[in-house]
């Protein structure tokens, strides 16, 4: 049995976790036998969920989790447990979406009081270690909960997570909504904080591939600007940061994560390959470049960069106006001055984050200031490897040497894809993460269904890969449950459904259907009609009815066809006969 009188984290493969462990709060991993040592004491549980580079989960860390009066009313009256989002996306998704029912928000640190048989009692985000005006501290949180735990507890109602599903929608009425969510002045969508709208870009792009829409070009020629220019976008070493916390795009909330940078790094190879603004392409290059620089791993890539520098949000990437022009010569300062905003009273509390005016190249002065930079202090890094994510990367990694023109990539993909397949399959089950020389073998649909469109993409180019991706076809099949998808199913958890939505990565169940429609067309299986869901929320699942409805290009070949030859909605497989079959109809071609 667990020793719950001390904080094990010490022990754990967490880097998340192990930023708790010198908390005075007893946390405990999740484990069955926590579960049980709590069920068996009779003493509710508390439960933080949260991952290694969240803002708000340092300062819980610093503040309530670690004042001593918080730590000894959690430690005496619950039974206090840490997980890492990213290692659990069951039990993450479970307890948000009990914490959306309860408010109609949601974020992290997500933490959750619940009996020990696991009924959620309460839900909440930050709360501060000392109470102030109207907010409660989260000692007094705490106590309140306890209380009501104590005189209900055998009236707390089980919590089931509402059926998520979408309405069917029509195909003419896509465009026409993400029009009516888009930002017109500022670009992106909706008029608040702005996460860069991967999916959405995705399907807009492929959308242009297939109809010349005057809308829909300024659409994404706006937004894919903006990011590229302004405060997302690290101008000195490539790569974005995780979302804009103003309408302007001017303030990012700095955390580097490697799912952005996958899902970044194919929507402008995509742009360069449809629009053929050659600062798209620079703008995919500069994203590898980051991969390479910060992400990199033996052969893999890491899964975050902390926002905050010694506790500092920003820290190492921002600039005093004296430091930069007593970086620079007075001609090199003109000169940045004048491609970037440079004012003495900064844009970010005093200081100055780099964003762009125009597009004059200034990779010298740029070079010189990132010198400067790297002699900081430097995040924290989130260094485990996750699987589905990195898959993510081999999927961008294949469409930007088809779309910029450099094979090379692919085979760094196909290279990527047989390092994971190595670490993480077992020829019956696929491992989620790996950390500290150890594997996580619980099973996910997300890592499944991206290994697979991964293999099915490299299979286009090398038939090699023909076994491993039918293996995971019938992999990711063992996920549905009649119409439904499972996400998980272990063994310390209940069953978790897959979620529907697709921002900021596709969901589990989209990438799912798109591995599997892009099987079936290059084995010559039919596929179905796809219905359209919600924009903004599908989009990505969209994608897929494009691909099943017939407006993808799906070309057959006796040979390999260059990539810059053919369109950017195309699949090609091998045939003796060479035809060319979309939206309904298949000719033969003479030259391909």
């Amino acid at each position: 049995m667990p020793d719950l009188k001390r904080n094990n984290l010490d022990k754990s493969l967490s880097p998340y976790l192990l930023q708790h462990i010198a908390n005075p709060v007893w946390w405990q991993e999740w484990s069955s036998e926590v579960i049980r040592s709590a069920a068996a004491e009779k003493r509710p549980l508390f439960v933080s969920v949260g991952y290694a580079t969240c803002h708000w989960c340092h300062v819980m860390a610093r503040e309530a989790f670690s004042d001593r009066d918080t730590a000894d009313f959690l430690n005496s009256h619950y039974v206090c447990i840490k997980v890492d989002r990213e290692q659990r996306p069951d039990i993450d998704q479970y307890l948000m979406r009990f914490l959306a029912a309860q408010s109609g928000s949601g974020g992290w640190p997500l933490n959750v009081f619940m009996t020990a048989d696991l009924r959620p009692v309460y839900a909440l985000t930050y709360a501060p270690a000392h109470s102030s005006g109207a907010q409660h501290s989260f000692l007094n949180i705490a106590q309140m909960v306890y209380d009501h735990y104590k005189k209900n507890a055998d009236n707390i109602l089980p919590f089931t997570a509402p059926e998520e599903s979408l309405t069917i929608v029509t195909e003419e009425s896509l465009v026409k909504n993400l029009l009516f969510y888009h930002d017109p002045v500022y670009g992106g969508f909706g008029s608040g904080q702005k996460f860069p709208p991967h999916s959405t870009l995705l399907y807009l792009l492929y959308f242009l591939c297939v109809e010349n829409n005057s809308a829909v070009w300024a659409i994404c020629r706006k937004t894919l600007d903006v990011m590229r220019l302004r405060g997302i976008n690290d101008h000195l070493q490539g790569g974005i940061f995780r979302y804009c916390v103003d309408r302007k795009w001017t303030i990012p909330h700095f955390e580097k994560m490697l799912y952005d940078q996958a899902m970044a790094l194919w929507c402008y190879a995509l742009a360069y390959k449809v629009i053929g603004k050659t600062e798209y392409k620079k703008m995919a290059e500069s994203i590898l470049r980051c991969l390479d620089e910060c992400f990199a791993d033996n052969g893999l890539f890491i899964s975050a960069h902390d926002a905050d520098t010694e506790h500092a949000e920003g820290a190492t990437y921002v600039w005093s106006y004296a430091e930069l022009k007593y970086s620079l010569t007075a001609d090199e300062f003109k000169r940045l001055s004048e491609s970037y905003y440079i004012d003495e009273q900064g844009n970010f509390e005093g200081l100055i984050h780099l964003i762009r005016k125009n597009d004059v190249a200034l990779p010298d002065i740029e070079e010189k200031l990132l010198v400067v930079r790297k002699k900081r202090a430097q995040p924290a890094r989130d260094n485990k490897i996750l699987c589905g994510i990195n898959a993510l990367v081999a999927i961008a990694l294949i469409q930007a040497g088809r779309n910029l023109g450099k094979p090379e990539l692919e085979e760094k993909a196909a290279q990527t894809i047989r390092r994971l397949i190595d670490l993480f399959w077992d020829g019956k089950a696929l491992g989620h993460s790996y950390y500290g020389g150890a594997k996580q073998a619980q099973s996910y649909l997300f890592d499944a269904a991206a290994l697979l469109t991964a293999s099915s993409m490299l299979c286009e180019d090398d038939f090699s890969w023909d076994t491993i991706m039918k293996a995971m076809a019938v992999y990711v099949e063992s996920f549905r449950e009649g119409e439904k998808w499972v996400e998980s199913r272990a063994a310390d958890f209940q069953q978790v459904y897959a979620a529907l939505f697709d921002h900021p990565v596709p969901s589990s169940i989209s990438l799912a259907e798109m591995g599997l429609a892009r099987v079936a067309l290059l084995v010559g299986k039919d596929t179905q009609a796809k219905s359209y869901l919600p924009p903004y929320q599908a989009d990505f699942s969209n994608i897929t009815g494009m691909m099943n409805n017939g407006l993808f290009h799906l070309i057959t070949s006796e040979s390999f066809i260059p990539w810059s030859k053919l369109p950017a909605n195309a699949l090609q497989r091998r045939g003796k006969t060479q035809t060319d079959c979309y939206r309904g109809t298949c000719r033969m071609r003479q030259s391909l």
